[in-house]
């Protein structure tokens, strides 16, 4: 039984990558649009080699990682009201493979975006260091998996294509605004910085900006890890409770608040990072530090 359900999950693996890997307007918005915020922020807000530049990389990252949210939504809702679910659903397959096979579909392709984001940074914009490769990895694979599944779970509770883009539009805003992706974290008054320890994209922004330079401590990235790694657990079970084949069967409005049951990870570890936690303090204390290493040196006095 569990060798067909690996099998049937795989099978549906390469489907999906295959159908990603012809659409077009995936790769712009998945490699080259990436890559061209890079080359922006990198012009106006880095100066040559200035470790702003691997800051920029690991707001770009989680860029490209959290994008799973918004694709596998889309993706999935299309394919429901399309009937292109109805027809997996005469194979013997579960919702758990289907459900599965997008997320492990959808690390394939995020991972290459990634590497070439990175080796773009390092050797064409002079990044100083590779930073610390190997939890940069660590937080893409499981912040790939867990974004997919939070996409997921607003697939599996809304019921038509508007509705699904207006609960992302709002979503993404949020993720992208309060998590210090776009502006940095240590910018945001107090309170909005302790409001957002309550976010799941708050642990991969800052994990992935201070993995990319070289400041996050193996403490702050098992963090990152466990509270990404829950919230994948219980999204997954949700979105796979909630998953419908059919276009006509439609989730009643109660069901919807089972997607706030997906935070409770993140709630707890708001509360405790702003009751007992140091990570607020952890992250001004790094962005002063990229500060004085940014400025130059001053100048001694000759006579």
């Amino acid at each position: 039984m569990a060798s067909n359900v690996l099998a049937n999950t795989w099978t549906l693996t390469k489907v999906r990558v295959r159908l990603a890997m012809r659409n077009r307007t995936f790769l712009f918005f998945s490699l080259f649009m990436p890559l061209g915020f890079l080359f922006f922020f990198v012009m106006v807000f880095s100066k040559g080699d200035s470790p702003w530049t691997a800051f920029i990389l690991g707001s770009i990252l989680t860029m490209t990682v959290m994008g799973s949210f918004w694709g596998l939504s889309v993706q999935l809702v299309t394919f429901r009201e399309t009937g292109i679910l109805r027809r997996f659903r005469l194979a013997p397959v579960g919702a758990g493979p289907m459900l599965a096979s997008s997320i492990l579909a959808n690390y394939i392709l995020v991972v290459p975006s990634a590497a070439i984001e990175i080796l773009v940074t390092k050797w064409g914009l002079h990044m100083q260091s590779w930073g610390n490769l190997w939890a940069m990895f660590l937080l893409i694979t499981v912040g790939s998996a867990a974004f997919s599944a939070f996409g997921l779970i607003v697939a599996s509770v809304t019921n038509t294509m508007q509705e699904t883009q207006v609960i992302n539009q709002i979503i993404w805003t949020a993720f992208l605004f309060l998590s210090g992706a776009t502006v940095p974290l240590a910018r945001f008054p107090h309170w909005i910085q302790g409001a957002s320890l309550f976010i799941p994209a708050t642990y991969l922004a800052t994990g992935l900006q201070f993995a990319a330079t070289n400041l996050a401590t193996l403490s702050e990235i098992a963090t990152d890890f466990v509270a990404l790694a829950l919230g994948l657990l219980v999204a997954f079970e949700i979105s796979r409770q909630l998953f419908r084949w059919e276009p006509e069967a439609k989730v009643p409005g109660r069901a919807k608040l089972w997607v706030l049951a997906a935070l409770v990870p993140f709630v707890a570890f708001g509360i405790y990072e702003n009751v007992a936690g140091h990570r607020l303090n952890r992250i001004r204390q790094d962005f002063q530090l990229l500060d004085t290493r940014e400025a130059p040196a001053p100048p001694s006095d000759v006579h």
